[in-house]
Parts: C-alpha cells; sequence; structure tokens
C-alpha cells in the first residue's frame, strides 16, 4: 500500500452534521489507509468570516435539515436528537468555552480528544445540555475519562492566550482550505488538499484518496 493519506476533520460540537462525519470518519480510520487528524474549530468564526448563514434560518431549508439530520443519525447509529426547539437552542448557546476547552486537551492530552468531543455531543444533542457552563464542561470531562485535576487545569486554560490563539488559528486554517461552514473535512492527497463539506460526502472522499 502507499503511504497514509492525512485527513483533517474540523469540527465543532454546535454542528450535528459534524457528529455524523466524526463518528463516520472515527470508524473508517480504521478500515481505509488514512491518518485522522481532528481540528476543533469554532464555527462562529467560519460563518462570521465567509459570511454564512445557519441553514435553518432559511425555513424549506430548516424543514429539510430536520427530517435529514434525523435520517442521518438513524442511518449512521448516532444517538443524535434534533427538534425544531433546537434552532432556538443554538442560537442562544456559545459554544466558545467548550470548543476551548476541546483544544486544551489537543494540546495536552490528545489521547482524549475523541472521547471528549463526543461526550459534548452527547450532552449538546442527545440530552439537551448547557455546554457553555464551567460545572457542565467538568462534568463532560468526567465522564470522558479525564481526572478532576487534569479537568480543573484545562478549564482554567481556556482563558489563556495560547488556547484562545490556537483555536483561532484552527479555524483561520478551516477558512483557509476553503471552508464555509462544518465539518470540514481536508484529506491531502498527491500533494493537494481536497475539501470535502458536509457528512454526506465521504463515499466521494474515499473514491478521491483510491478507497
Amino acid at each position: 500500500r502507499m503511504g497514509r493519506t492525512l485527513v483533517e476533520l474540523f469540527y465543532d460540537v454546535v454542528s450535528p452534521y459534524s457528529w455524523l462525519g466524526f463518528e463516520v470518519l472515527c470508524r473508517y480510520q480504521h478500515i481505509w489507509n488514512i491518518d485522522l487528524r481532528l481540528r476543533p474549530a469554532f464555527l462562529g468564526g467560519i460563518m462570521q468570516a465567509t459570511g454564512n448563514k445557519p441553514p435553518a434560518m432559511l425555513p424549506k431549508r430548516g424543514e429539510y435539515l430536520l427530517k435529514d439530520v434525523k435520517r442521518m443519525a438513524k442511518y449512521y447509529q448516532v444517538p443524535l436528537q434534533i427538534s425544531r426547539d433546537d434552532f432556538q437552542r443554538i442560537l442562544g448557546i456559545s459554544t466558545l468555552a467548550a470548543m476551548r476547552f476541546i483544544t486544551a486537551i489537543d494540546m495536552t492530552q490528545p489521547q482524549y480528544l475523541e472521547p471528549l468531543s463526543r461526550e459534548f455531543w452527547i450532552r449538546f444533542w442527545s440530552q439537551r445540555e448547557d455546554i457553555s457552563q464551567p460545572e457542565n464542561i467538568l462534568s463532560v470531562a468526567r465522564q470522558a475519562g479525564l481526572s478532576s485535576e487534569l479537568s480543573q487545569k484545562l478549564l482554567e486554560m481556556i482563558s489563556s492566550p495560547e488556547v484562545k490563539n490556537r483555536l483561532k488559528e484552527t479555524t483561520e486554517e478551516a477558512i483557509k482550505y476553503g471552508a464555509f461552514g462544518m465539518p470540514a473535512v481536508v484529506a491531502h492527497f498527491n500533494g493537494e488538499p481536497h475539501l470535502f463539506f458536509g457528512s454526506d460526502r465521504l463515499e466521494l472522499l474515499g473514491s478521491v484518496i483510491g478507497e
């Protein structure tokens, strides 16, 4: 087999499609000849920089999104629950603190990145929790297997310039690749980055990288 293909997944836990893409790529990293690199970024920053708007802002698109996410969640067996009420909930909650916390784990203990990210999605999308609150962030971290000491240290790190800058840089990197929403999947193949938007382009990704 040729060398492994680096596949980067830029995601934010506020995005339901990112959760679907994350789970599929986490499964396929053991089947395809890829190195999956999880890249926590901030969707709000991408939307602002590109002038994009949440799909639910367009009523017809919002209607479709509800059906689409439910179908995909069932198909991929991801415990994602979505209802019309979530549109308001998403607009009312910032995931900036959560994404900084996930960034801090990526910088210090990357082996926890996958379980921690998954747990944030479960809390936000399956259990309807407000993941902007520090006590809920700590509870997510404990559930993902982090010690109380480590969780507390990471919570303090989220206000540090290092963590803030890393999240900002990762978000800017996604924009440079052409991202305008999430998930943004970038496959580095034949010396070129190939951007795939959304969680329904993964068989196309497989085809492009020869899987």
